[in-house]
């Protein structure tokens, strides 16, 4: 079946996998990947320290991808995109174990920093400060992505939403996601 024309957007905990669920479907769909950090924060090194201003970040997708017929976007935008809500075809949430999704966010900051930590060292502050705010997602007592906001922006979307465990296997989720996108098509 010929899938066109659905604008994806992938949402859930950081580590829980939206970016790499999310660029495996676009390539699935042989259509184009965004990701929210790439519009939510302005390029600084040390990256992500420096947050663009919600209408420029709102006008930056404008003119790169939001009119067009399809794409995915991978990442939180409950605080502030509203305008986006409407544009979207089909919403995947992503849920996994916080002990797994630390597990996954300890392995990526450690190759991604640029303190010169080694395996089994304690992280600078930076990532420290980072791994403890990802922990309280579920929490829903800090700002930024939480449960409850994540919730509240599903509630408010009126696309087709699946709920997906991202403990399983990369190939299943993308599987679930087309297989939806299947039959969303099918009722149009």
């Amino acid at each position: 079946m010929e899938r066109q024309g659905h604008r994806v957007h992938i949402f859930g905990p950081s580590g829980s996998g939206t970016s790499t669920l999310g660029r495996a479907v676009a390539d699935a769909l042989a259509s184009q990947h965004f990701d929210t950090d790439d519009f939510y924060w302005l390029p600084t090194d040390p990256p992500f320290t420096r947050k663009r201003p919600v209408d420029e970040r709102l006008a930056l997708m404008e003119a790169i991808f939001l009119p067009r017929r399809d794409w995915v976007l991978s990442g939180s935008v409950e605080s502030w995109g509203m305008p986006i809500a409407p544009r979207v075809t089909m919403a995947v949430h992503l849920s996994l174990e916080p002990e797994i999704r630390r597990s996954r966010l300890e392995r990526r900051e450690a190759l991604r920093c640029n303190c010169g930590r080694g395996w089994g060292q304690p992280f600078c502050a930076p990532c420290t400060a980072f791994l403890c705010w990802a922990d309280r997602y579920e929490a829903g007592d800090r700002p930024g992505r939480n449960l409850k906001d994540d919730t509240a922006w599903a509630r408010a979307l009126d696309c087709p939403l699946l709920l997906l465990d991202s403990a399983r296997p990369p190939q299943e989720l993308l599987q679930s996601v087309l297989d939806r996108l299947d039959q969303i098509a099918a009722l149009a």
